[in-house]
């Protein structure tokens, strides 16, 4: 068994993930089965320059808050602000606290330093302005929006006035009231002004779709995708907040849901841009359905990647990340029944696996799943093997 997977692992290189897959991706997807580990973003990285430098791929997406990544993609393609201002301001989850996002957003200003526009590479963050615990107030995309519009298109179009917007969206702490994800009585979704607000931000997309030709003449295709960046979240987060305020055993499902598909529609917009590499946790990226256990039971959705690759077929690609110990979490050596502990036999640091071949190696063996004694971690499911295109193992993940 162990000489039939060192048959199928190779270097951790842009060139050998390719040489796994049918066709060339528009998105290839790289999971994290934890967040927060530097070593594994450091790994991230260096995948990310190889595909810049070796496969013209020109973008990176992460899972982080989509209109906070504008504040790096305006930064890393024109210079705009300041690398500490950005790190505070650009990412949403902590995660810009890391040195190794850091050190990705000093390179990519750094790399595009001089470059014609075509040439440089861009940023993008590809979830929305939610955590499972709470969800941000419509207002900063839902006025940009409009705002964008009233200033280009007539005003006798416009379905509203920003006085009457700022007037139903209130407060913004009514919105991002913490209280309301275990009780919904005290979200503020379903109100009357939540409900108008949702048929506003309805009109002002659809006005944005039919001036698209207008629009992309009078600004530039940059200015329309962030428009329409907008307008997807306004609405993402008014049905997220209407499911917030909603009562029925499914609710948790279909927050769950609606999370991963602002994550799908930002992503197939990130595709349209063209090649990119996207970073998540492996259960935002995989084929199969994401589950969780909360503390109404367990609920299961179709996850981003899913959906994504539901529309792009072979032009999504998914790859995730396994790895042996997390020690400073309490996650040692994996027992060696498990994928994890198979690999972790291996004489490597790190490798690539074929995937698909692996689940072949192992059909007959049917390898026990991996416990987690960490909720922070989330070991690959066995019977998933087959659904990827293949595996990033890292061996020992140290302290930093």
């Amino acid at each position: 068994m162990a000489t039939d997977i060192k048959d199928i692992t190779h270097a951790v290189e842009a060139a050998a993930v390719m040489r796994l897959l049918p066709a060339r991706p528009r998105l290839l997807a790289l999971g994290e089965p934890t967040h927060g580990e530097d070593t594994l973003l450091d790994l991230r990285n260096e995948l990310f320059r190889q595909f810049v430098e070796q496969e013209g791929y020109r973008t990176i997406a992460i899972e982080s808050d989509c209109v906070m990544g504008l504040v790096v993609d305006d930064y890393v393609t024109s210079g705009t602000g300041t690398l500490d201002e950005v790190m505070e301001h650009g990412f949403s989850h902590g995660f810009g606290a890391s040195a190794a996002n850091r050190e990705l957003v000093r390179w990519m200003r750094a790399y595009n330093d001089g470059r014609p526009a075509p040439e440089r590479v861009r940023f993008a963050g590809f979830d929305g302005p939610l955590e499972i615990t709470g969800a941000a107030s419509p207002r900063q995309a839902l006025t940009a929006l409009h705002g964008y519009l009233s200033a280009r298109v007539d005003s006798d179009l416009l379905p509203c006035t920003a006085e009457l917007l700022d007037h139903l969206l209130g407060a913004d702490d009514r919105w991002t009231n913490p209280a309301a994800m275990m009780d919904p009585a005290q979200s503020v979704g379903q109100s009357a002004e939540a409900s108008q607000l949702r048929l506003l931000a309805d009109d002002l997309v659809a006005l944005l779709d039919h001036q698209t030709p207008h629009l992309i003449t009078a600004t530039s295709r940059d200015d329309w995708d962030r428009a329409r960046l907008y307008g997807r979240t306004a609405t993402g987060l008014l049905r997220y907040h209407y499911r917030m305020a909603d009562t029925s055993p499914a609710r948790m499902t279909r927050l769950c849901a609606l999370r991963d598909l602002m994550m799908a529609d930002n992503l197939l917009a990130v595709a349209a841009r063209g090649p990119a590499l996207i970073h998540a946790h492996n259960s935002h990226l995989q084929r199969e359905k994401s589950t969780m256990q909360l503390w109404e039971g367990q609920v299961d959705w179709w996850s981003a990647g899913a959906l994504v690759s539901a529309r792009l077929g072979e032009e999504y690609a998914f790859v995730a990340t396994a790895l042996g110990t997390i020690r400073h979490q309490g996650v040692d050596t994996p027992p060696p029944d498990t994928v994890e502990g198979l690999l972790y036999a291996l004489p490597e640091d790190r490798c690539v696996i074929d995937a698909s071949r692996l689940a072949t190696a192992l059909d007959d063996m049917r390898p026990a799943p991996r416990l987690s004694p960490w909720f922070g971690y989330a070991p690959l499911d066995p019977t998933h093997l087959a659904d990827s295109d293949g595996i990033v193992f890292v061996k020992d993940v140290p302290q930093r």
